[in-house]
């Protein structure tokens, strides 16, 4: 699947796009954003693309894969991107599904811009509240700048059932591209978030996927995570660590299209 690029705030955005037969009489397709996670790009999304009846965009947000390097590395400035991407390319309200700390990004847009937004599926995401690295953990994150293998390693530990090692080695030499400052200022970034006390701005639907395996994220976060939207369900999924997209993207693709049945059909 070849990238396109776009123009959003003045840079270069690289993203992937799919559109499949509509198999909804007299509805036209929906459309779906995919938002990566932290060392991620829209490769990660690359087995999930086909989406029967949906138009499927999935970007590199600025500082990772192939779009360009801003000077920040912050939640709510990826999500002004993003909600300038959604209407760059003139996406009618889509679904948005975010993964780690896309999920942040897009509950960062959800409550901020809710106009642009319809459904909310949020995988292994950050909490409301955040994601907090213990301050020894510094020195190992920034050692992934440099070290390939090391970066290798931590994602196939964070994604335990991924068994495709040629796949890997893509996502780790499209980890490799991120933006230097990123690495900590992502953490850090993580650290500061949060959107307790306006998840209720927005109204929509939201699925919270939660691997039952994550090293990142608890189930306890991914329980806040449900609870603080007046409208969601938590789905929790065994034998998957941080990733059901890359690492049962077949499950993946079936709960979200069970999740556009049962709220827009």
């Amino acid at each position: 699947m070849n990238p396109h690029r776009a123009m959003v705030k003045g840079i270069h955005i690289s993203y992937l796009f799919s559109e499949s037969e509509c198999d909804r009489s007299n509805s036209g397709n929906r459309d779906v954003l995919y938002i990566h996670g932290n060392t991620g790009c829209n490769l990660w999304f690359s087995k999930v693309m086909q989406q029967p009846g949906c138009r499927v965009f999935a970007p590199d947000m600025p500082n990772f894969g192939e779009s360009d390097h801003i000077d920040c590395a912050d939640i709510d400035t990826y999500a002004d991107y993003m909600a300038d991407f959604i209407q760059e390319m003139r996406l009618s309200a889509p679904i948005i599904v975010g993964h780690s700390l896309g999920g942040g990004v897009g509950m960062s847009i959800a409550t901020r811009y809710p106009e642009l937004v319809s459904a909310l599926v949020l995988v292994d995401s950050c909490a409301p509240d955040g994601l907090v690295i213990p301050e020894e953990h510094y020195p190992a994150i920034e050692a992934y700048k440099t070290n390939q293998d090391f970066m290798r390693q931590g994602l196939a530990a964070v994604c335990p059932s991924l068994d495709d090692p040629d796949f890997l080695d893509k996502l780790t030499n499209q980890a490799m591209k991120m933006n230097p400052i990123a690495f900590s200022g992502n953490a850090r970034a993580l650290a500061r978030f949060s959107v307790v006390g306006s998840t209720d701005r927005f109204a929509g639907p939201v699925l919270v996927m939660y691997g039952e395996k994550d090293i990142i994220i608890t189930e306890k976060m991914a329980e806040r995570t449900a609870a603080a939207f007046a409208s969601s369900k938590l789905e929790i999924i065994s034998d998957v660590g941080h990733s059901v997209i890359v690492e049962r993207p077949e499950l993946f693709t079936e709960s979200l299209q069970n999740f556009i049945a049962n709220n827009f059909s």
